[in-house]
């Protein structure tokens, strides 16, 4: 399992002055995942990644998607000055051997930014799978405590006792908001990251087979020499149902 926070599609300087859909397919297509999170992922991005990557998957937009023909066309041409103007969603890409049973969206937030969570049930040959994926509001860690706290009780209650993955890029540090993390530990759902990191995959400690670790920086380089994708690693972890 990965969470990736796609930075808009950019790299992490922010420089290339040109589409970069080929080479996020890439990576994420190299990378060994059965299912994966994704955030800040521009929307047309998503079909072309699922079929790069030989998956299925489902979408929850969030902000910006008003006018997509003018904002896509921009994108297009300059990335590194539309930035997030293009728009985004968060979505879940799942490979065979699962399939997709369920598919839930909420919203957190509307301002100033719109925050959702996609939650889906996935039926594999080992069991079911439910999975979160949420992109918590920035810059405010008691906004995105409330966020984060209220998508996990709402992913539970959906789960209804099914294990669960949440994750995404909470936008809570660990070493400002631990109180947050003890919480959703007593809820069930462990796997902490560093205390400096925003991204997190939790899920119950019985079902949690590896924690979640950020992979090295060259897990996301491509070409020569190598272009940095996104300003976030992707984030790995194992789940085991039996």
């Amino acid at each position: 399992m990965i969470s990736w926070n796609l930075f808009h599609g950019r790299d992490v300087a922010g420089g290339e002055r040109r589409e970069l859909l080929p080479e996020f397919g890439d990576v994420l297509a190299g990378l060994h995942w059965e299912i994966a999170l994704l955030q800040e992922c521009p929307p047309r991005f998503v079909r072309p990644l699922a079929e790069r990557c030989g998956a299925g998957g489902a979408t929850a937009l969030t902000s910006r998607n008003w006018g997509a023909f003018l904002r896509t066309a921009a994108a297009r041409r300059r990335p590194d000055l539309m930035k997030s103007g293009e728009g985004g969603c968060n979505a879940i890409l799942f490979r065979v051997p699962w399939r997709a049973v369920a598919v839930r969206r909420m919203t957190f937030a509307l301002l100033p930014e719109r925050r959702r969570m996609i939650w889906m049930r996935l039926d594999g040959p080992e069991g079911a799978l439910c999975v979160a994926n949420l992109h918590a509001t920035a810059h405010d860690p008691s906004r995105a405590a409330a966020e984060v706290e209220r998508a996990a009780r709402c992913s539970l209650d959906f789960s209804a006792g099914l294990p669960l993955l949440f994750g995404g890029d909470l936008n809570l540090r660990v070493r400002e908001r631990a109180d947050v993390f003890d919480g959703l530990e007593r809820g069930g759902l462990t796997g902490r990251s560093a205390p400096d990191r925003v991204d997190h995959l939790l899920a119950a400690p019985e079902h949690l087979a590896e924690p979640a670790r950020a992979l090295p920086a060259h897990a996301r380089e491509i070409g020569t020499p190598p272009l940095r994708l996104s300003d976030h690693a992707p984030l790995t972890c194992a789940v085991a149902l039996l």
